[in-house]
């Protein structure tokens, strides 16, 4: 995105006002939410996805060295949370793993509020168990399901497989708020909030972390980055869909730890190339329209579609869309700038 043209008007334009008879350099707020000496700033409403979190967070802290009085907290109410807030226009932004659903959509509709969708990133969801699991590198989705779904009989690792452990499997998950629980039960358990419901369930993926690094006989999932951040403390478990073959179809029967046929491990390449299948998905920001309008969050989306920003995805563990998907993106928020006849800082 070419920032020098806006950047350079907007200086221009500053040093004019500044020269004008009846303005001064105080710096004093206008009522736009930009400083009158050219210097943004206002508070950016975020709350929402736990798994986008880290990306907003990130953005947050770059903006407040560029714009040191633009204010962007990230708040971690889930997905589903952070929608209850951004349908009735509490929020500016709205992080969410999951595209929102239709009785969202029409809930913001009811309320005045327009928004648009954009793409920001690529995430593996990762199937997580403890260090110490010696008997299992990777599961089918059929196994996953088999553990998940609702009224699953389930309770022990031998309930799965008989020559694993004769041990109770602790459940670790997001819980029922979270977008990430909703794509995880409806591409391994087929419907959408399918899931059985004894397990420990959290909004906070940290909570997940410290939960399947402390269950020896564990197994939970969470967003790839959580992963990354902390994969000195969990292992990853390789995904095989269910085309490539069924349960028993193990690559080393009987040698080592099971690992069925075609599993895939998370990966970036993997993740990005659509290898991982089905836990890779896409992350979105959902922003009110409206909000454009404020200098402070135009300002911030910007940046975050922004080569410095998109550059802070890999760093905190997720994968970068691609120059096309990116291109769209960028092209829908100027697009949505446009429309309300807003300007970019």
């Amino acid at each position: 995105m070419n920032r020098q043209l806006p950047t350079f008007v907007f200086a221009a334009a500053a040093l004019l006002l500044a020269g004008c008879p009846g303005n001064d350099d105080s710096g004093d707020a206008n009522p736009a939410g930009g400083a009158a000496n050219g210097e943004v700033e206002g508070e950016v409403g975020i709350d929402g996805s736990s798994t986008v979190e880290p990306i907003s967070s990130a953005v947050s802290e770059e903006m407040a060295r560029i714009h040191p009085k633009v204010r962007a907290p990230v708040s971690t109410s889930g997905t589903g949370g952070g929608f209850k807030r951004f349908v009735v226009g509490e929020t500016d932004i709205s992080d969410a793993s999951r595209p929102i659903k239709e009785s969202e959509t029409e809930a913001a509709r009811e309320n005045g509020v327009e928004f648009i969708e954009l793409k920001i990133a690529i995430d593996g969801l990762t199937v997580i168990v403890n260090k110490e699991n010696d008997w299992i590198n990777g599961l089918t989705v059929a196994q996953l399901r088999k553990i998940w779904e609702p009224n699953s009989s389930v309770t022990n690792w031998s309930d799965v497989n008989p020559d694993w452990p004769d041990e109770e499997i602790k459940l670790f998950g997001p819980g029922t708020d979270s977008g990430t629980f909703d794509y995880f039960t409806e591409v391994v358990c087929g419907e959408s909030g399918a899931s059985r419901n004894d397990y420990s369930a959290s909004e906070n993926d940290n909570v997940i972390v410290t939960g399947v690094s402390g269950e020896k006989y564990s197994l939970g999932y969470l967003g790839y980055a959580y992963y990354v951040d902390n994969q000195d403390q969990l292992k990853a478990l390789a995904i095989a869909p269910e085309d490539v073959g069924n349960e028993s179809d193990a690559a080393n029967p009987g040698d080592g730890p099971y690992m069925p046929k075609g599993a895939v491990l998370p990966n970036a390449d993997t993740v990005a190339s659509g290898e991982y299948t089905p836990l890779s998905r896409p992350l979105f920001l959902y922003v009110n329209k409206a909000s454009l309008k404020k200098p402070a969050v135009a300002a911030y989306l910007d940046f975050y579609l922004s080569d410095e920003g998109q550059a802070l995805v890999p760093e905190v563990g997720y994968v970068q869309l691609n120059d096309e998907q990116l291109a769209e993106t960028r092209a829908k928020f100027q697009g949505a700038v446009e429309e309300v006849g807003a300007t970019i800082p």
